[in-house]
C-alpha cells in the first residue's frame, strides 16, 4: 500500500497488487482504474465528529482486523506521524484487540457497537480522521462508487446513506443523514 496526499485532495492508498500506474495517483486520476479489496482513499482534512464529511474510505478484504489494519495504519503513520488510537465497530470484525503495534509504536483500538460503517483515526489529542468502511465482500463497482462519494468535497451525508445509494446495503437502512430534502437515496440501476 502506498500513499501520497495533499491537503483536501483525495489520494489513493493502493494495495501492493494494484497496477504500478495506480500507486500514488489521486482518486480523480484513478477513476477508470479497478479498485481492489484492501484499497483506501484519503483526503487530508480533520473533523471532530463521526458523521458528515469523511476524510477517507477504506475497503478491507476480510474481517481479520490484525491483518487488514496493519498495512493501513503503517501507511497512515508514514503520512500523518504517530497515531494514538483507532475507533472501530466491534460487530464488523472477528476479534477485538485492545491495541496494535505499528512500527514499534502502540496504537490503542477502541471498540463500539454502533454499526455505523465508520472508522475514526486519532493523531495526537485532537486530530481526528473519519473513514467510511466498505464491508468486505462488496463488489468493485459499488465499492469504488462509495469511495468516490465519501471523499467528494461536497459530501455531507452519512455512511448509511452512501452505502444505500451505491447498493451496498438495502435502501431505507438509516438514511436519515442524506442531502437536505432527501429521505432515501436513489437505488443504482442494474447493469
Amino acid at each position: 500500500m502506498t500513499v501520497t496526499a495533499s491537503p483536501r485532495r483525495p489520494s489513493s492508498l493502493t494495495s501492493p497488487s494494484a497496477s504500478p500506474e495506480a500507486a500514488g495517483r489521486l482518486l480523480a486520476d484513478t477513476g477508470g482504474m479497478p479498485v481492489l479489496p484492501g484499497s483506501a482513499v484519503l483526503r487530508m482534512e480533520t473533523t471532530a465528529r463521526r458523521t458528515g464529511t469523511f476524510d477517507g474510505a477504506w475497503w478491507p478484504r476480510t474481517r481479520d482486523v490484525r491483518s487488514e489494519l496493519d498495512g493501513l495504519l503503517t501507511e497512515l503513520t508514514a503520512r500523518l506521524g504517530p497515531l494514538a488510537r483507532v475507533g472501530l465497530d466491534a460487530g464488523d470484525w472477528d476479534e477485538t484487540p485492545g491495541h496494535l503495534f505499528v512500527d514499534g509504536h502502540m496504537v490503542r483500538v477502541d471498540w463500539s457497537d454502533v454499526s455505523d460503517n465508520t472508522m475514526i483515526v486519532t493523531r495526537g489529542d485532537q486530530d481526528h480522521f473519519l473513514f467510511l468502511v466498505i464491508p468486505p465482500g462488496t463488489g468493485p463497482g459499488p465499492a469504488h462508487a462509495a469511495m468516490v462519494m465519501a471523499v467528494a468535497d461536497d459530501n455531507a451525508v452519512s455512511a448509511a446513506w452512501i452505502l444505500a445509494a451505491t447498493g451496498i446495503i438495502a435502501a431505507g437502512t438509516d438514511v436519515a443523514h442524506g442531502p437536505p430534502g432527501a429521505s432515501e437515496p436513489a437505488r443504482p440501476r442494474p447493469t
